[in-house]
């Protein structure tokens, strides 16, 4: 029986599509474009969000 994964929420900076090409318009010599791969700033290339820890907040006497 396969293990259980719990479910991750999708990244909605790049819904899922965390690494993307860019072509430049240059080429190489053997004529394949030159790629530029760029990884999404929120997730950091997972696709997936971290959940927030929610921890409680102690209030300080002044």
């Amino acid at each position: 029986m396969p293990a259980r994964v719990p479910n991750r929420p999708v990244c909605h900076h790049c819904d899922g599509f965390p690494v993307v090409a860019i072509t430049t318009g240059d080429r190489h010599r053997d004529g394949s474009r030159v790629l530029l791969h760029v990884v999404c700033h929120a997730c950091q290339g997972t696709g997936h969000t971290h959940r927030a820890a929610f921890g409680q907040i102690k209030e300080v006497a002044a």
